[in-house]
């Protein structure tokens, strides 16, 4: 990277570390709410640095963001989240009426906070919704490397998928690509791929986990049915709330950065963050890489991707290794969320890319596993595609086990 591309990715990290409030009065970004997960990116993907995972002690009760600055969040949300546990957004499988929703429930509202005078806004009946299994959580994924994501090409994917076809039919495991409604563009981003783009999933994650409207998605969000007189009460900006800027208070010293959008910024940190950097090297480590394709866990977490022609040159024709093939494939009973997000169905996940694994803390998309043994334990169920793959490492000796342990913390 050139001096004008370091000073645009150090500005972008910046503002990505940003903590915002409701009117900018208490911090200085403004747009919170009306409802909530956080009010920072970086309070979610930050394990192990600015850009990752879910942390050791979770930001949001940690915080106490239920009664943050005066905030009057009266609902447990102990069945949800706790101290030591993953950072998690909660969606709903169906609507009251039986139809399928399949969206964010935020955890929190502005209501009683001081730079929200008479916000009403109450939060969702959470307890009801577990007690009729219709919640689901998921947790954040680490946006190292994705600009190298985003480079490679659709081709690039179907052919490496095509590659491992009759290998992969043998050991039952399919595959399929999410793609976009309207230009049929495979979709990438994502726990089940649903976001074409860093910054469409920027300008989204803004508009749901921060609440803060954007040029992507330019209105407030409310819960369905909230009466208008509570709308009303609980709107406090002109929308979008983020948007170009065309006057700069404050330069950073990038100009890019200052007269870009928050979710921009937030696209560009994504895009120009460098991937993690694997460690493997010990014999153990070496052996159970090679266990790890025996058994056939690289037919769907693929070692190697390569880029195309870049916007930026050292992301152009790069090879790299997310350990992901970003196909969708059915997890069976025991993952399944009842969440459908474009062709992604009820049991159906992006491949989950292992880079950086030995740095994460939970394991699953909603956090459930706290050790790999687990995460790869919870990949057998009837309806699964790895149910093959799982009795193929549940058969190795225990020593070879520990190899493949041994080389998956070193990703």
């Amino acid at each position: 990277m050139d001096a004008l591309d370091k000073a645009l990715f150090t500005a972008a990290q910046t503002r990505f570390q940003e903590v915002d409030s409701v009117s900018g009065t208490i911090e200085a970004g403004f747009g919170l709410g009306p409802t909530f997960n956080g009010n920072s990116c970086a309070m979610c993907h930050v394990q192990p640095a600015i850009g990752g995972s879910s942390p050791f002690v979770n930001p949001q009760v940690a915080n106490n963001f239920a009664h943050l600055d005066g905030a009057s969040n009266p609902v447990d949300l102990s069945q949800i989240l706790s101290l030591n546990g993953p950072v998690r957004e909660v969606r709903f499988i169906h609507n009251s009426d039986g139809t399928l929703d399949g969206g964010v429930h935020d955890l929190f509202t502005i209501a009683g906070r001081t730079d929200a005078p008479g916000c009403t806004l109450a939060q969702p009946n959470f307890d009801a919704q577990l007690a009729n299994n219709n919640a689901i959580f998921r947790i954040p994924t680490a946006v190292f490397g994705l600009g190298l994501v985003e480079f490679t090409p659709d081709a690039t994917l179907q052919n490496n998928l095509t590659a491992t076809a009759a290998q992969r039919a043998a050991l039952g495991i399919g595959g399929v690509f999410n793609t976009s409604g309207n230009d049929g563009t495979i979709t990438r981003f994502g726990w089940k791929a649903q976001n074409k783009s860093l910054l469409m999933f920027a300008g989204e994650a803004y508009n749901v986990e921060l609440g803060v409207s954007n040029e992507l998605f330019p209105n407030e969000r409310f819960p369905s049915g909230t009466p208008a007189s509570v709308i009303l009460n609980s709107t406090f900006n002109a929308t979008p709330e983020d948007s170009t800027n065309v006057l700069i208070l404050t330069p950073s010293g990038s100009p890019a950065s200052d007269y870009s959008s928050d979710i921009v910024n937030f696209a560009t940190f994504g895009r120009m963050s460098a991937p993690p950097v694997p460690t493997t090297s010990t014999p153990s480590q070496l052996n159970g890489q090679a266990v790890f394709a025996s058994v056939g866990c690289a037919l769907c977490h693929s070692p190697t991707l390569t880029t195309s022609e870049a916007l930026y040159p050292a992301l152009s024709n790069l090879s790299y290794h997310p350990f992901s093939d970003f196909a969708l494939h059915h997890m069976g009973n025991g993952l399944a969320d009842g969440i459908t997000q474009g062709q992604a169905g009820p049991d159906q996940f992006r491949t989950a890319p292992l880079w950086g694994l030995g740095q994460r803390i939970f394991f699953l998309h909603d956090g459930r596993a706290q050790n790999l043994l687990q995460a790869i334990a919870a990949h057998a169920s009837p309806g699964s595609e790895s149910n093959q793959v799982i009795q193929n490492f549940n058969a190795l000796p225990p020593g070879a086990q520990q190899d493949l342990l041994n080389f998956l913390r070193s990703l």
